[in-house]
């Protein structure tokens, strides 16, 4: 027979009547338990009462009141004490003390109550004597049930009550008594294995409850963590375009209820494309950044209102202004990011600059509803772009008007028979030094049944912005083919693309279809493109550039001077001539600025052996001073305004004319 090990045997023992210290099972025990222990002393305080009144007239006065009195006002006090303390925030270790104090008195109590009734047992009945047994027995069960929870209490008062109540009643010889022993001690076995299930399962259940709720921690950290990174810019670290849109809502809705004043603003970088292109997109990105921290700068310092900034998607990005702002406000924050935008960045070797845009709409002037303020901020940021660049632009009522008409213009496109509506002129291009006509530049006119003639800058926006510039220029294209098919030979066509024809996703294939069937030779065609369709979708644009030009047809670099300017486009393009905005020309013999910038550029031109042609001639001297700086092509109202088709024979004629009536003067 193996060897017991005592001290493994008293150590297991004294584990079982020592109170846990793990806080979270100590805590869930002292919560349940704490419900319980009220109803465990009303338990003990009816069941005395009830045996007390029996024994009134049988036994001493001081066992049958004065003892069960003591005894019911210890436990109507600890009722009253832990009701008292139901409520109240307990630390770890002051709920550890006190449940091992509920250990304590535990047995102490106990024992009062198992002594009180077997002292009242010799002075009963049989009937009161079974009333006495009945009463330990039941109570002593139903304190166990109340004491589930905590064990050690629970084993305590089993062994205090159960122990004397067994023997007590075994001795006395009577069968009855020691058959209720007998089962008295079976059912307290029985209750015993019934706790120990109990208390394990409430472990585990607390255990699995703990690791539930430390997966629920860290679930909702990771929905927190998701959330925050769903409404954050990876990049600069900004609120996104996602919590941009949260903050209007919320912002507006609170003004709208409070009838105050909220604004909307939006910022674009002026000339960031043109970094990512000369200095690569590392660098673009660090541009970015610090344009994102400096505009978040100043809105942290601007008061009294409160600006919330977000990154909204490449080099633009949102405010939203709070607290009240008005026209006066709104004009000094953008002032104020402008000037802070406009500082040089200078990153390695690289130093660039650039300035920004900004549109501001503000609530209730503008709109009535965050979705139409917004509208009202990028059509903002679209005026400054296009005629205030660099400049802040607040939405007002003109700017109001023009959204109307600009409305009109493409509801009235969208129904519009480009066949029918629309015309062409043709504007000579003249070569500089001979004064002949080299060829003409196609442009187009649309007169609308309705609103009367519109002008191209009104009109080619609108049709880009709904879509419609590339079928009508395949209609103009078309047109103008078969009207140059008529021209001399040495007549060349020019004809101007937008971003959209150039880059988009089906290429240009249509156009060439229009050209091969126009039976008009691509040797005899360029194409104008501006700088602002190359840098729409640079990869793009140089492929269909590429494909025009392998077919025979010419290519223009149209507005240079103007936009990005960026000399990469000028070297990595397979271009034939370099077009000089005409804001140059008008004071070239006045300003020397725009000399030296013509002057460059026609010399920029000769390097890379490409045709100059200079745009808006209207004098003699203009003219004089081009031929000295070497331009190859002169356009302006000096040589001809636009003119129709039907015009051109006429023009043609009345310059060989011209030009042999001045060669016989000079002959004679």
């Amino acid at each position: 027979m193996p060897a017991v090990d005592l001290k493994a045997c008293l150590a297991a023992t004294v584990r079982l009547f020592r109170v846990p210290t793990d806080p979270d099972l100590t805590r869930a025990q002292f919560d349940a338990f704490s419900k319980q222990i009220p109803l465990l002393y009303f338990i003990l305080i009816t069941n005395t009462i009830a045996v007390a009144y029996t024994y009134v007239p049988l036994a001493p006065a001081s066992l049958s009141m004065i003892v069960p009195a003591v005894l019911t006002a210890v436990t109507a006090l600890r009722t009253v004490w832990w009701l008292r303390q139901r409520h109240v925030v307990r630390s770890d270790a002051d709920i550890l003390r006190n449940l091992r104090l509920t250990n304590l008195i535990a047995a102490p109590i106990a024992a009062g109550f198992t002594a009180w009734s077997f002292a009242l047992y010799p002075y009963g009945d049989a009937f009161a004597k079974s009333q006495v047994a009945f009463y330990m027995a039941v109570t002593m069960i139903g304190c166990i049930f109340c004491l589930m929870h905590l064990r050690s209490a629970a084993l305590i008062v089993t062994l205090v009550v159960n122990v004397p109540y067994v023997l007590f009643y075994f001795v006395t010889g009577e069968p009855t008594l020691k058959a209720m022993a007998i089962n008295n001690l079976l059912v307290s076995g029985a209750m015993v294995t019934v706790l120990f299930i109990y208390y394990r399962d409430f472990a585990d259940l607390v255990s699995n409850r703990k690791s539930l709720l430390m997966q629920q921690a860290a679930t909702q950290a990771l929905s927190d963590e998701n959330f925050r990174l769903a409404n954050l810019d990876s990049l600069t670290e900004l609120p996104n375009r996602r919590r941009f849109f949260a903050e209007l809502a919320s912002a507006f809705n609170d003004a709208d209820r409070r009838h105050v004043h909220v604004a909307v603003g939006i910022i674009d970088l002026d000339g960031f494309k043109p970094i990512n292109d000369n200095y690569g997109h590392s660098v673009g990105d660090r541009v970015l950044i610090e344009a994102g921290r400096r505009i978040r700068e100043v809105c942290e310092g601007f008061g009294p209102q409160r600006v919330e900034f977000a990154r909204l998607g490449g080099d633009e990005f949102g405010l939203v202004v709070c607290g009240d702002p008005e026209d006066v406000d709104l004009a000094r924050l953008g002032e104020r990011i402008g000037e802070q935008v406009k500082l040089p960045y200078q990153l390695d070797t690289a130093h660039t600059g650039l300035s920004c845009s900004i549109g501001f709409a503000l609530y209730p002037n503008s709109a009535t509803t965050s979705e139409a303020l917004y509208e009202c901020a990028d059509y903002s940021l679209y005026h400054a772009k296009r005629h205030q660049r660099g400049r802040t632009v607040i939405f007002s009522g003109e700017l109001e008007a023009e959204i109307r008409s600009r409305g009109v213009i493409e509801n009235l496109l969208r129904t519009s028979d480009f066949g029918a509506e629309m015309e062409l002129v043709f504007q000579p291009i003249v070569d500089a030094m001979s004064e002949h006509t080299a060829g003409f530049e196609t442009l187009a006119r649309w007169h609308s049944p309705r609103l009367g003639w519109v002008s191209p800058a009104d009109f080619i926006p609108a049709a880009e912005r709904i879509g419609l510039i590339r079928p009508l220029t395949q209609v103009l294209l078309a047109r103008a083919l078969a009207t140059a098919k008529s021209w001399p030979d040495h007549i060349r066509l020019s004809f101007n693309l937008s971003a959209h024809d150039v880059c988009a996703a089906e290429g240009i294939l249509p156009l060439i279809a229009i050209i091969e069937r126009s039976g008009l030779p691509p040797h005899r065609i360029d194409f104008e493109i501006t700088e602002t369709a190359v840098t729409f979708d640079f990869v793009r644009a140089q492929q269909s550039i590429a494909t025009l030009k392998a077919m025979g047809c010419g290519i223009s670099l149209d507005d240079f001077g103007t936009g990005y300017s960026s000399l990469s486009h000028v070297h990595r393009l397979p271009l034939d001539k370099l077009k000089i905005d005409r804001s140059f020309v008008a004071d070239i013999n006045e300003n020397p600025v725009s000399h030296k910038i013509i002057k460059s550029l026609t010399g920029l031109c000769d390097d890379m052996e490409i045709a100059c042609v200079v745009e808006g001639v209207e004098t003699r001297a203009q003219l004089d001073t081009l031929r000295r700086l070497g331009c190859d092509f002169i356009q302006g109202y000096y040589f001809a305004k636009p003119m129709p088709g039907a015009a051109i024979e006429d023009y043609l004629a009345k310059e060989r004319e011209r030009l042999h009536g001045s060669t016989s003067k000079v002959v004679a």
